[in-house]
């Protein structure tokens, strides 16, 4: 299934966010050409945790989220470069930026240009804010916008908050966000229109029952470790070897963990007698929980609680949830032997959906920095010769 097939998308974005998104929209079909700044292009290129890679300019960072792209190299600062830029626009059918705010309007190809250019054009801005408001000028990474969502001081407990989530939660949200938001403009029988995404307004708008319950309940939002608030028991639980999550959320559920526990004595504890008692004394709760299941690993009890219908799961490190038959038998994973520029064989992660039983997948490797401008610049009618004197003269 390629239901993004025949659409091409203009990927002039860097680092997360932005290539995240077209990440998606490529393993759904599109063809996504990665536009970039000749001789350095994307900044991730020179990311990740291989130093000899970031050298090479395809660092892993870049590898992550590039795969099935194809790459050209342009100029924007010199008007051959601009005007080429038209070009591709008028055979695109979706633009998707993340510089800041204005940067794209002083190049001369903000949307009012481009537009021209290509009245469907669907041109998609990510930013850390948006393109308006007290904030529109300012630089965003994902740490920033975590810090301002309110997601750090939610995150952790009262002794370690506020805290980063472990990985780019932000810049990931923003990129789904704009992905989601490209899909349904391509499905409207009038195409064009120009989609503003911030990633700080994305992020919030995905924290869900910690807003509301603020927004609709006045409950000031808190940080509370690994603890729902929601219910009770569900959290975090340590057993005699590891640790594995209990969401015993509906009453039968509780009623059934209790007895699997040997522990009738607390179903008859009036402390823990309906959902509003038990999450007012969750913690004496826990320690009582805790004291049974130390009879068994962790492992043991998810297998078992599982059987008789309590929802729990081991915390697994990520090398062990990489390498689980439930995530490495889906196809989630794709290998690319052999990758040009990289010497070896990677392997990444695609999109975690299947459509018609089928895992969305792209053919190519990340490519190298302007591996396809003889291709990409030829289709527009360049010739050789004219490709190789804009190579030569910075253009491309």
């Amino acid at each position: 299934m390629k239901p993004l097939a025949g659409v091409r998308v203009l990927d002039l974005t860097n680092v997360l966010a932005g290539p995240f998104c077209c990440h998606q929209l490529a393993h759904f079909g599109a063809e996504v050409i990665k536009v970039e700044a000749p001789g350095r292009g994307d900044l991730a290129r020179n990311l990740g945790a291989d130093a000899d890679l970031n050298a090479r300019g395809m660092g892993i960072s870049f590898l992550a989220q590039n795969a099935g792209k194809k790459s050209v190299t342009l100029n924007l600062k010199s008007s051959e470069g601009v005007a080429l830029l038209k070009q591709l626009v008028e055979t695109a059918d979706v633009l998707v930026e993340n510089y800041r705010p204005g940067v794209m309007q002083r190049l001369g190809v903000g949307y009012d240009v481009l537009k021209a250019s290509n009245p469907r054009l669907i041109y998609c801005a990510i930013s850390g804010f948006g393109q308006d408001g007290p904030w529109v000028d300012r630089p965003a990474y994902d740490q920033i916008v975590q810090g301002a969502s309110g997601v750090m001081a939610i995150t952790g407990d009262a002794e370690t908050a506020p805290l980063r989530v472990g990985y780019p939660v932000s810049d990931t949200i923003g990129g789904l966000t704009a992905a989601f938001a490209v899909s349904a403009a391509l499905a409207s029988p009038e195409r064009g229109g120009y989609i503003d995404v911030s990633m700080l307004e994305a992020t919030i708008a995905t924290m869900g029952w910690v807003v509301s319950n603020y927004l609709i309940g006045g409950v000031e939002p808190s940080a509370q470790g690994n603890e729902n608030m929601t219910s009770a028991p569900s959290g975090t639980f340590r057993a005699a070897e590891g640790l594995l999550n209990i969401a015993a959320n509906k009453d039968e559920q509780w009623q059934a963990l209790a007895r699997h526990l040997g522990r009738e004595d607390l179903l008859a504890d009036p402390a823990y007698a309906t959902r509003e008692a038990r999450k007012a004394n969750r913690q004496t709760l826990k320690a009582e929980l805790e004291r049974s299941l130390a009879a068994q690993s962790a492992q043991e009890w998810v297998e078992a609680l599982n059987r008789i219908g309590v929802p729990a799961g081991v915390v697994q490190s990520v090398p062990e949830a990489l390498t689980h038959p439930q995530v490495a038998e889906r196809g989630l994973l794709a290998d690319f032997p052999d990758v040009p520029g990289v010497g070896r064989d990677i392997t990444v992660v695609r999109t975690g959906v299947k459509l018609d039983g089928a895992v969305p997948a792209v053919e190519t490797p990340p490519p190298q920095l302007g591996a396809h401008n003889d291709e990409v610049y030829g289709a527009l009618g360049l010739s050789g010769a004219e490709i190789q004197r804009l190579r030569e003269e910075g253009v491309l």
